[in-house]
């Protein structure tokens, strides 16, 4: 993968997501993937980009996950870009909301969904996962997150390293399969993830009608440290969304305003 800056380009893709039907979903993906500019470094898919949020795992492929996976690797190499997305994936006999960072030679790391959505029903089929994923590209830190964990703030607080004088992240991703009705919530709590943890946060979320005929307006964005919606897509529709990270913006906020000296230190029980 060619890098010739510290700025990072990221494309996000806000799409339709066709109810448990793997072959059309991945097919409107690679269409898609044509129109990504050269210069991205970086792809972010929707939660569950290939299934939709379906709990059906006897109605899909078996093994579960694996085609979508493969697909995954397959594109990351050809595209020469890292891809990211949740897969419903089965591992040692559990089922898993997998989110994959894949990176074009074929390595990648993983993140399992921790708050699963009980209403959802999403607790009776699939195990919550136990850590937290960050991973590093260029000169940024990035914490992966799904959906729901946007509800629960001690999951994704960053943390600071007073004798490094580090801070844990630099970019909050989260990818969703987020109602409409309750977008109000996930607009609000995005801008506070953002201030609280003095980071970027990206949101990439579906839309369309799902399975159970809840709709979803999707609302794709990038949202700076300070808590603006700096670029979003438009509602309701398919679209791809270009966006430019930059590490100075959050550099510069650290550096004047150093709350994370003044942050609590705590330990997660899993």
């Amino acid at each position: 993968m060619k890098t010739k800056s510290d700025k990072i380009s990221i494309s996000l893709i806000q799409m339709d997501i066709a109810w448990e039907n793997m072959p059309v979903n991945l097919m409107n993906l690679e269409k898609k993937f044509k129109e990504i500019p050269s210069e991205t470094e970086i792809i972010i898919l929707p939660e569950m980009f290939s299934t939709g949020f379906t709990m059906n795992v006897d109605k899909l492929p078996k093994p579960l996950g694996l085609r979508s996976f493969d697909w995954l690797k397959t594109k990351a190499k050809e595209l020469d870009k890292i891809i990211l997305g949740s897969i419903l994936t089965e591992d040692n006999g559990k089922y898993y909301n997998r989110m994959y960072w894949m990176r074009p030679d074929g390595t990648f790391g993983y993140y399992d969904k921790r708050h699963l959505f009980h209403m959802g029903g999403e607790h009776k089929v699939m195990s919550a996962g136990k850590n937290r994923k960050i991973v590093t590209y260029k000169n940024l830190n990035f914490m992966l997150q799904i959906c729901y964990d946007l509800r629960f703030p001690v999951w994704s607080k960053n943390r600071y390293d007073k004798e490094k004088e580090a801070y844990e992240f630099d970019v909050l991703i989260y990818i969703a399969n987020w109602p409409e009705s309750r977008k109000q919530a996930y607009l609000n709590l995005l801008k506070a993830r953002a201030i609280e943890n003095q980071s970027y946060v990206i949101w990439v979320n579906r839309v369309g009608k799902d399975g159970k005929g809840i709709s979803h307006s999707g609302d794709s964005q990038l949202i700076d440290p300070m808590g603006n919606s700096i670029e979003s897509s438009p509602p309701y529709q398919e679209g791809l969304l270009n966006i430019e990270l930059k590490p100075e913006i959050v550099k510069k906020l650290r550096d004047n305003f150093k709350v994370g000296m003044d942050w609590d230190d705590f330990i997660i029980k899993t």
